[in-house]
C-alpha cells in the first residue's frame, strides 16, 4: 500500500482543484500519487524530467466538452503538460523529422521557455486502456503571458508591431498537433471547440501564431506561398512580417498563374481550417529548419468570421453548438 503526506497547503489546493473542474476528490488525489510514482520510477532508473507548472495565477478554466472518450479543456496538472510536451515530441521530431535540442533528446520531450507561462489546451482520451492519454494539443498565450515570457513566440520569426497596436484582446495559438491514430474529423472539431470556448471565456478579438508547411524549400511551395499571399494578406492594421533576416518572398507566382481551388485544397488541414473561418497571413514566409518546416504567419479576427463558419466551429454563437456534451 502506497501512503502519500499531503501538506494542509497540498490539501487546501487539492479541494479547490476538485471544485473547479467538478471532479471527483479521489480522481484529483490521483495526481499527485501520479507524479509521486513517475518520480519514482526515474528516480531508479537514473534520470530526471523537470515538471513544468500550471501558470494557477493567471488560470481561469473553460467549460470542458467531451464527444464519445474525449475531453477538451485547459491542462490543470504539471503531469498533463508533460503528456502535451511527450506527443509534441512524437509528432514533431519522430514523425515529421524535426532536430531536437540535446536536452529534449534525452527526455524525449518538445518545451521551450514559453511553456510554463502558457495554457495548454489538451484532448485527453479516457479509454481504460489508454489511462487518460493527452491525444491533441494547442498552446495558448495572451498579452500577460506574454510579458511574463518576454514576448510572444511568433516574435521570434516575425515583426509583430502593427498587430501589438491592436487595442483588443490578442491570443497566440502554437504547439498544435495530434496524436496519428486521432487524426479525424472529431478530434479536430474538439480541438477547435476548445479553441472557441477559450475564445469566449477571455473576449478575445485576435488569433494568430505561425502556422507551417511541410518542407524547407520554397520553390517546392511556390504555388501554396504564392497563393496565400495574392488571395490572404492580412489588412495592414494587423499584418505582420517575417524579420529581415529570416524573411522569405511568398510572391512567387503571378496571381492569374494559380488555380485558387486547387492551391487551397493542398494546403494542410489546419491552415486550411484557418482560413475557412477568416483567416490572413502575414508578409513573408520562414523557413525553420529545426522543425524541417516553412512558416507563414496566420492572424484571424474573431469579428470578422463569416456566420456560417461561425456556426461550423462553434466560435460565439454557443446556441448553434455541435452536439457536444459538458464534461461532468
Amino acid at each position: 500500500m502506497t501512503v502519500i503526506a499531503l501538506t494542509k497547503s497540498t490539501l487546501r489546493t487539492t479541494v479547490r482543484l476538485t471544485l473547479k473542474t467538478k471532479s471527483t476528490l479521489t480522481s484529483t488525489l490521483r495526481i499527485p500519487l501520479k507524479l509521486w510514482q513517475r518520480r519514482k520510477r526515474r528516480a531508479e532508473g537514473g534520470s530526471r524530467l523537470t515538471f513544468l507548472p500550471t501558470p494557477m495565477t493567471a488560470f481561469q478554466q473553460i467549460t470542458p466538452a467531451i464527444v464519445g472518450t474525449q475531453e477538451i479543456r485547459l491542462a490543470v496538472s504539471a503531469a498533463e503538460i508533460d503528456s502535451a510536451q511527450a506527443l509534441r515530441y512524437r509528432v514533431f521530431y519522430d514523425e515529421m523529422g524535426a532536430k531536437p535540442l540535446a536536452d529534449m533528446a534525452v527526455r524525449q520531450r518538445d518545451f521551450d521557455r514559453f511553456d510554463p507561462v502558457c495554457e495548454h489546451l489538451v484532448v485527453i482520451d479516457h479509454k481504460p486502456e489508454t489511462a487518460g492519454e493527452v491525444v491533441g494539443t494547442y498552446r495558448v498565450m495572451r498579452r500577460e503571458h506574454a510579458r511574463r515570457a518576454g514576448g510572444f513566440y511568433s516574435a521570434t520569426e516575425y515583426d509583430i508591431s502593427q498587430l501589438m497596436k491592436y487595442p483588443g484582446t490578442l491570443m497566440e495559438l502554437g504547439r498544435s498537433c495530434v496524436d496519428a491514430r486521432y487524426r479525424d474529423r472529431a478530434t479536430m472539431q474538439l480541438l477547435f471547440r476548445g479553441i472557441s470556448e477559450y475564445v469566449n471565456t477571455h473576449k478575445v478579438d485576435v488569433m494568430f501564431g505561425c502556422a507551417s508547411l511541410p518542407g524547407t524549400d520554397p520553390e517546392k511551395l511556390k504555388t501554396q506561398l504564392s497563393y496565400l499571399y495574392h488571395y490572404h494578406l492580412a489588412p495592414e492594421d494587423v499584418r505582420t512580417r517575417a524579420l529581415p533576416d529570416r524573411f522569405t518572398p511568398m510572391n512567387l507566382l503571378p496571381k492569374d498563374a494559380i488555380d485558387p481551388r486547387r492551391a487551397l485544397a493542398s494546403l494542410p488541414p489546419l491552415l486550411k481550417g484557418y482560413l475557412r473561418v477568416g483567416g490572413f497571413v502575414g508578409d513573408g514566409a520562414v523557413v525553420d529548419h529545426q522543425f524541417n518546416t516553412t512558416d507563414v504567419c496566420i492572424i484571424v479576427k474573431t469579428n470578422l468570421i463569416a456566420e456560417r463558419y461561425t456556426r461550423h466551429y462553434d466560435i460565439g454563437v454557443r446556441e448553434e453548438a455541435p452536439p457536444f456534451r459538458k464534461a461532468s
